[in-house]
């Protein structure tokens, strides 16, 4: 107890004096994205924040309810994690991008002023052939090689960027702060269903792209709160082939991973490689003194009712792994099996609710002052 309180003690000094004991690779990130980065190291060091995408816009049966959440039914609170897509912010018409980023606006300031936290994965239209973010064979284009410097479509790509680059910009509350926001894109890169997937770039210009967003958004467009996420699938059982298309630490301040297969997708159970996969990026965050998410996971319909417990609780609590969230896919507002967490009357909705008392899972309700210094777990 007296090294928990000497730590947490040393940490708010170092914060209160404007240093930091962990460094994002934005040196110019706004105090709250600072703070939120040193306060994700902290809970990961004895809890997890639980986050579900797409939580606030729409759930199981509703969409667009002001402060509602199939979270916040079941067990009272938000999750601690909101998670949003900017899928829309291009290969859409000017009516839909402006109209996708006044919804989100709201939903980001929202969720930072309620004290939650917002991450964002980018489900990016192909810019190229501009028919969707999945791989089509005969239809999509490797375009990774044509969105880079040099590239064909570079000056496109450079435009989408500067839509994303307006709207961090625009997320200010009522103080006229910004809301930080975790970043993750090109997500899953290591699989084939996506046209950025490894299949159809190579490592080289994979990391010219990342490199180059990562440049641009940060140090020609000024954005400064992004703290910005990596994460693969599940095709790596080593250090060393989870790091195969990293771009290095100037340029990556999380390490994540997308994982169902291991977690019940198909009835199918792997938690001792989950597990595996999980004690590489903590390990990794740990020794590179930067955070580590399980940044997707989850099990569609839940028809396991007591999933979270004794399937995703149980593996989030083995082998001392540091991550600062577990985050849960959507559910959508009109497909009746297509779920990831649970609603009133879900099967799993008992369970989930002995997972949310769980003193090591931490919701919305339970962060106090996370973009400040006093913060206390």
């Amino acid at each position: 107890m007296k090294s928990t309180i000497i730590k947490n003690a040393l940490l708010f000094l170092f914060m209160t004096a404007g240093h930091f004991l962990f460094a994002q690779i934005d040196k110019k990130a706004t105090k709250e994205t600072k703070i939120l980065y040193q306060n994700l190291k902290l809970i990961s060091k004895k809890h997890i924040l639980f986050g579900h995408q797409h939580a606030l816009e729409y759930g199981h049966g509703w969409k667009n309810e002001p402060n509602r959440s199939d979270v916040k039914s079941v067990t009272g609170s938000h999750p601690a994690v909101v998670g949003i897509d900017f899928s829309d912010f291009s290969g859409r018409s000017e009516d839909v991008i402006e109209k996708t980023k006044e919804t989100l606006r709201k939903n980001v300031i929202s969720t930072y002023e309620r004290g939650g936290i917002t991450t964002v994965s980018w489900h990016f239209n192909n810019p190229v052939s501009e028919n969707g973010f999945y791989w089509k064979d005969s239809v999509s284009s490797p375009a990774m090689a044509l969105i880079k410097p040099g590239g064909s479509h570079h000056k496109k790509y450079k435009e989408i960027l500067k839509t994303i680059a307006d709207f961090a910009h625009s997320v200010k509350a009522k103080d006229g702060t910004l809301a930080p926001m975790i970043f993750r894109p090109y997500h899953e890169f290591d699989g084939d269903w996506f046209w950025w997937g490894k299949k159809y770039t190579s490592r080289e210009d994979f990391i010219a792209v990342w490199e180059f967003t990562v440049s641009y958004l940060r140090d020609t467009l000024g954005v400064h709160n992004f703290i910005y996420a990596f994460s693969p699938d599940v095709r790596f059982n080593s250090e060393t082939e989870y790091l195969e298309r990293y771009p290095g630490d100037n340029f990556v301040d999380m390490f994540g991973m997308d994982d169902y297969a291991d977690f019940g997708r198909d009835g199918k159970y792997n938690l001792e490689a989950g597990v595996k996969r999980l004690k590489i990026i903590s390990d990794l965050a740990i020794k590179k003194e930067k955070l580590a998410a399980f940044t997707e996971t989850g099990l569609e319909s839940i028809p396991n009712e007591k999933w979270w417990t004794e399937i995703l609780l149980k593996t989030l609590k083995s082998e001392n792994l540091e991550l600062a969230y577990v985050l849960v896919w959507r559910n959508d507002s009109t497909n009746p099996t297509h779920y990831f967490a649970p609603f009133p009357g879900q099967v799993s909705a008992p369970d989930f609710i002995q997972f949310y008392e769980d003193p090591y899972t931490l919701f919305e309700k339970d962060l106090k002052n996370i973009y400040s210094s006093q913060f206390k777990i």
